[in-house]
């Protein structure tokens, strides 16, 4: 009989997933370390050592479902396992038991559909499997009850996986093919500007008061006086506020006009109600720093340990 506590000891000592340290035991009699053994021929126990490395390629995955939307970014180490089958499949697996779920503040125990494993589980057996580190790195869950929610996957490599990924959720009273075009043209403008919020409200004070900081630190240096300054400072943060919020920005398929006239011209010729709510932009590898490789370092570090061992 295996027991619970060898189960959770193999799982910490190998960083193996818990069905596999199950299996492990019970092929072994519940010996622990003919299962580290066994893991170890499997290829399994060393998921454990993968996990320390960076992870800044991978996927970035997206689905819809009526009214509740999910993404994701899936991180490996290189761009040829992000093509990898078991990986691409992985990917879809976390979008179903993401989407699926009530609750996804521990989406790590989250178990996954038709499965007793976890999520957890399901990245450690991959990485065992694929022999490269693997992270779920965030993922965000949105919902819409008043309208509906549109997408945009660029550099995609199916229909919902790709580089960058947009989820933009509108408040309509009118969903057709008119609605869902303009929120598709949207959504492509957010992946190509980066704006940080939908309106003024939405940018973080701290941003704010940053710009302030280096706007009258720049006008202070032409020797303007100090009421001259503080205009010089207001226009800069409306020039700003047109750099990073979505309303404010000129939109990409005309490059001239605000997204915020777009869309009040659409919705006076077309009758309809078009609110933008929410979104959410994904950006593959954003804020990772890759670890660069050092390979005459790397060799001297060899040759060191080898003498040592001498």
């Amino acid at each position: 009989m295996v027991s619970v506590g060898d189960i959770k000891k193999l799982r910490e000592m190998t960083g193996a997933g818990m069905m596999d340290c199950k299996k492990a035991l019970i092929e072994n009699n519940g010996n622990i370390e003919s299962s580290c053994d066994w893991l170890r021929k499997k290829g399994i126990s060393q998921a454990a050592k993968k996990g320390s490395r960076i992870a800044s390629e991978g996927v970035i995955a997206q689905t819809i479902n009526n009214n509740v939307a999910t993404i994701l970014e899936l991180n490996s180490e290189t761009d040829f396992v992000a093509k990898n089958e078991n990986f691409l499949e992985l990917s879809q697996k976390l979008l179903d038991t993401i989407i699926n779920a009530q609750d996804i503040e521990n989406v790590e125990n989250l178990t996954i559909p038709n499965s007793s494993n976890t999520i957890n589980d399901e990245i450690t057996n991959t990485i065992g499997i694929i022999g490269e580190n693997i992270k779920l790195r965030r993922y965000k869950k949105i919902h819409n009850t008043n309208g509906f929610i549109a997408s945009y996957i660029h550099s995609a490599i199916s229909e919902n996986l790709g580089k960058i990924g947009v989820l933009i959720s509108i408040e309509c009273d009118n969903i057709n093919d008119k609605t869902q075009h303009l929120a598709k043209q949207i959504a492509m403008h957010i992946a190509a500007s980066k704006p940080v919020s939908v309106d003024q409200t939405g940018v973080p004070q701290e941003d704010i008061n940053k710009e302030k900081e280096i706007f009258t630190e720049q006008a202070k240096s032409s020797g303007k006086p100090d009421n001259i300054i503080v205009k010089m400072v207001e226009g800069r943060i409306r020039k700003y506020y047109e750099e990073v919020v979505l309303l404010e920005q000129a939109f990409v398929i005309d490059g001239k006009t605000k997204v915020k006239d777009i869309i009040a011209q659409f919705s006076k010729e077309n009758n309809i109600n078009f609110t933008i709510k929410e979104f959410v932009r994904y950006e593959l590898g954003e804020g990772i720093t890759k670890q660069e490789e050092d390979f005459s370092a790397e060799v001297n570090s060899m040759v060191s340990n080898t003498n040592s061992h001498l």
